[in-house]
């Protein structure tokens, strides 16, 4: 990404008030972020609301020094880079939950984005019992070839990482701040660990805080980049259960492990098994229930060899999914003008790949 790419990126997305949704209709309208600026408002109009397009007349005042201060922040160590949603290995996962970041600050090994990984969460002030659990789990799942996803806060979480970082499988970390500055400071060892063996990733710009409000909205990049999230400890209140609820509704498996009747620190879990989660009482049921999609997509390709192989109509395939999905949806997932998308769906219906439905809709034919 050069200079005046990144620079369009940060001026969307640090622009106050105009927010994920307004900047994905604007580039699936216009293209580019450079693309966006250059249209102008009359074009931002037909997009998003007047004063939207008001404040986007008006570059952040931070703009220049943050500017400046990302690429010091990349040039001074070879392994941070950044990833934006259109880029070929932004992870499938990911881009198929409800909600994708468009822009991932990255420290680490960048290629663990690909990899099959599971979320483990659970309570910042977790049992003896829930710590170990954590870390066997994470380790065991690990050494089975699965990075283990978490949040990096104290607790469940950090032994999380300990136990991915044990294996093979590794471990990513998603934080609620800028990737300038690790919280909470006592993981900041772990943190420098993660960056070398495995991989740190935030959505925030360098130079933002510790603020309350973010660490929710962090819990679905975590949910999204896995293929099952199991809650280790959790009290009814828990931020772990956002995490379990957002990966109930992007389609993945949640995983909860029964404790004592009389701790708080099970009741979260048990209302997730009484919602529906999967009990389970060893590393070997989350492994298989998790194994058969595994081996489904290993017998189809490598996700690196399966992004290769496809051509445009293929993306449109493999972003659409399987259920119903409106023209908006994918050009959100895709990054595609309506244009572009519309030819490339008359093409796929015309095939008998794609089927239109009422409302609006597409749907992949079962055959396709």
């Amino acid at each position: 990404m050069d200079r005046d790419e990144l620079s369009a990126w940060l001026q969307l997305l640090e622009t106050p008030g105009l927010g994920l949704a307004s900047v994905r209709r604007l580039l699936a309208g216009l293209g580019s972020p450079q693309a966006v600026l250059a249209a102008g408002p009359p074009a931002w109009g037909a997009l998003i609301r007047p004063e939207l397009v008001q404040a986007l007349q008006q570059p952040p005042p931070q703009l220049p020094e943050l500017l400046e201060r990302t690429l010091d922040w990349l040039a001074a160590d070879g392994r941070r880079s950044l990833l934006c949603l259109g880029d070929a290995d932004y992870p499938l996962p990911l881009l198929n939950s409800p909600d994708p970041p468009l822009l991932l600050y990255l420290q680490g090994r960048r290629a663990l984005l690909g990899s099959d990984a599971v979320a483990v969460v659970g309570s910042r002030h977790p049992s003896h019992q829930g710590r170990d659990n954590a870390l066997h789990f994470a380790a065991a799942l690990s050494e089975a070839g699965y990075c283990i996803v978490s949040g990096l806060a104290l607790g469940i979480d950090g032994a999380a990482h300990e136990g991915g970082l044990k294996g093979p499988g590794s471990s990513i970390a998603v934080l609620g701040t800028g990737l300038h500055e690790i919280y909470p400071r006592r993981h900041e060892a772990l943190a420098e660990r993660l960056s070398e063996q495995g991989l740190l990733v935030s959505e925030y710009a360098l130079g933002m805080p510790a603020l309350a409000a973010n660490f929710p909205r962090r819990n679905r990049i975590i949910a999204g980049l896995a293929r099952g999230c199991l809650v280790v400890e959790a009290a009814l209140q828990s931020g772990s259960l956002i995490t379990a609820r957002l990966a109930s509704e992007a389609g993945r498996e949640v995983f909860a492990i029964p404790g004592s009747i009389h701790s708080p620190l099970s009741q979260g879990c048990h209302a997730l098994l009484r919602q529906g989660a999967a009990l389970v009482e060893s590393a070997q049921e989350v492994l298989d229930a998790l194994e058969p999609s595994t081996r489904h997509r290993a017998a189809a390709a490598p996700l690196p060899a399966l992004r290769a192989a496809l051509d445009e109509p293929g993306l449109v395939l493999e972003a659409m999914g399987y259920d119903p999905v409106s023209l908006d949806a994918l050009m959100a997932r895709g990054g595609w003008s309506a244009a572009q998308l519309s030819a490339l769906l008359l093409d796929l219906e015309l095939a008998g790949s794609v089927a239109r439905l009422p409302g609006a809709l597409f749907q992949r034919r079962a055959q396709a």
